[in-house]
Order: C-alpha cells, then structure tokens, then sequence
C-alpha cells in the first residue's frame, strides 16, 4: 500500500541486502510458441509470485501445483529508471521459463518499483511524455524478451504528495497504463497491473475503472490489513474482503479480477511497539508447536492467531492456512470472483491448494 510497507517490500528489501541485483541481460531471446499446449486451461484458476530470494524451492512448488497455475510471476525486474529495467539475482532463467512453459503455465515476470529510484522520480517519468513513453518501451522490450507471456506491473511507491499533485499522478499512471497494455497487446503480450485494495481510506492512487478496462487481469494484494509495521491483527478478514470486492466488482468485471491471497504471516511484539518478524505458514505453524500453543482461528477475521513468550516479550502472531482461506474464500465467491493469486510459492500451506480447487 502507498501508507505501508507491504510484506514483498520487507522481504525484497531483506534479499537485496544480501546480493546484488544484477543487470537485466542485453541479449533477448524472440517470444515463441510453447513446446507444450495448455490441456488443463479449464481447472487452472490461480496464479501466483515466484520470490528470487527462495527459487528452486519456489520453482518446485510451482510444478507440483501446475494442474491449477495459469500464470507464475518470478519476482525478477524493478523499474531503475525511465529507460532502465534492471534483473534481481537469477532473473531470466531460462531452465525456469522452459520448465513453466512445459508444465502449460504461462511466464508474467514482475517488475516492481520499491526503494529503486529517489523519492518522486516515478511520478516524474509518468508525467513526463517523453519519459513515459521511453519507460513504455522499456517494458515492452522486456516483455519481448526471453520468450516472456507478458508483464505484471507492480508499481507501489507512485506519490504521497498532496491532493492535487497526486490527481495528476494518478490521471497519468492510469494513460501510462492504458497505454503500455495497449502497446503489449499489439506484440501479443498479457498486460496485469497488481494493486493494494482500494477502500474508503486506502488505494486511491489506482483508477480501478481505467486499469481495468485496459488490462488483461488486475491484481489486488489482499493482504496486510495488519502490516509489519503496525499493531498486531489480522492480515486479511472477511468484512476487509466485501469492502474491497464491493468497490472492485463495481467498475471491473469480476473475470478480470484476481484476488491476491497471503500464504504468510506476522509475529510481533504483542504490544507493537516494534516492527513484526516475517514467517511463512511453515514457520508459524513449527513455532505454534514448538511453544504449545492451541489452533485458534479468530471467527471475525478467518484467520489463526496465537500468543507466546519470547523470554520475558509476550508476542503475537497472525498467519493464514488453508482453513482461513477456506472462509474467507465464501466472501470472494459472492462477487462472482474466481480467480485467485498467491504471495508467495513457497511460503504457504500446501492444503490452501485443495481449497483453491474448489473455486
């Protein structure tokens, strides 16, 4: 969200400590047909994020489920400048995109913009034309290149600048959006546009309307209603599901929209006065055990939720599993949405599958 440190912003951050992004290769391989055709097209109703910082492992859990994946995007690419995308460690894979492409899944690299560029400088390349347009060109190059199906824009730090400078930011992210699917669709490339949910107090930045008239799909993180930074709560809830989908589902069609679903969680200090630890479903459910504490599934939110002590710290942590996202799933089918993604491959409960076969 434009207020907050999302989770993928926390854990690119961690990553990017620990290598150094590399350059985005020069050579580009043609986009081409798939070796293998999508037979399973029908049952595949999700997509989901590939972390560069966990791979192989991501990549594995990415061929074991690829009876439901339509899409898979590796976190690969950030927005460096106007006409500059540069690669995270490993970005351009090739054993992984023949790998997906085989398994009939679609590759829709990310390129995200967090902590890429100084304060402003996105609002000034989308309200530049010269600028916007040679950003357009860069992705599009990118989407051309390695025999990618297209480009997820995950664009998060657009403006917090006052009122009237962001209606002109957001005027200009959505042409620049319109524009750049435009441009993907004529090299017969997917075009998705992830953004945070939008409700009476968040998300206004993104012109749902515009987005999605223009892209193939519209991806809303929902998740980190309880952020790291914040007090402890739940990362998602049912009531925080209708209020965004009631929103969405009124100026995009329910067939463009995927709902972006946590397969982590946040352990904090239970008095918030620090920043949360990250812990995959793994992590949570290991440390549950290993303090003895009960299964508890909170009936307001539809998610687990336990306490322990850190020595002498009482702590808090809320996570999701597959039997929270079976409730909290019943409120996105009321909106006619079927379509689901996950953040991340790797990090979730393996039963969330099964869960996400029903819908």
């Amino acid at each position: 969200m434009i207020t907050a440190r999302t989770s993928r912003k926390a854990l690119s951050l961690t990553a990017l400590v620990c290598a150094l992004a590399t350059a985005l290769p020069s050579s580009a391989v043609a986009s081409g047909p798939r070796d293998t055709p999508d037979t399973g097209a029908a049952h595949r109703t999700a997509s989901a994020w590939l972390p560069y910082w966990d791979q192989e492992n991501a990549y594995q859990d990415a061929l074991r489920h690829a009876g439901q994946l339509h899409t898979v995007s590796p976190f690969w690419y950030k927005a460096a400048a106007a006409d500059r995308i540069e690669g995270h460690p490993g970005a351009g894979d090739a054993r992984i995109i023949t790998g997906l492409h085989r398994a009939g899944i679609d590759v829709v690299p990310t390129v995200m913009d967090m902590d890429t560029m100084k304060p402003g400088e996105l609002a000034r390349i989308l309200t530049t034309p010269a600028l916007r347009a040679a950003h357009t060109a860069a992705l599009v190059r990118l989407a051309r290149s390695h025999g990618y199906d297209g480009i997820d824009l995950d664009y998060e730090t657009i403006t917090t600048t006052a009122t009237p400078e962001y209606r002109k930011v957001r005027s200009a992210y959505a042409a620049f959006v319109t524009g750049l699917c435009a441009k993907l669709h004529a090299a017969r490339k997917q075009c998705v546009v992830t953004v945070s949910p939008q409700t009476a107090a968040t998300g206004r930045i993104w012109d749902y309307a515009v987005i999605g008239r223009a892209a193939d799909r519209m991806r809303i993180m929902a998740y980190d209603l309880h952020w790291s930074g914040g007090p402890p709560g739940p990362l998602s809830s049912t009531a925080w599901y209708g209020e965004i989908l009631r929103r969405a589902t009124a100026v995009v069609p329910p067939g463009k929209i995927e709902m972006a679903l946590p397969g982590y969680g946040w352990d904090w200090p239970a008095d918030g006065s620090r920043s949360a630890r990250h812990v995959t479903w793994k992590q949570a459910e290991a440390l549950r055990r290993k303090v003895g504490a009960p299964y508890a599934l909170d009936p307001a939110s539809g998610t687990p939720h336990f306490t322990y002590r850190d020595g002498d710290e009482p702590r808090a942590v809320w996570y999701q599993d597959a039997r929270g996202a079976s409730v909290q799933l019943a409120a996105v089918r009321k909106y006619g949405v079927h379509n689901t993604s996950l953040w991340a491959l790797g990090f979730e409960d393996p039963g969330l599958w099964k869960v996400l076969a029903r819908q």
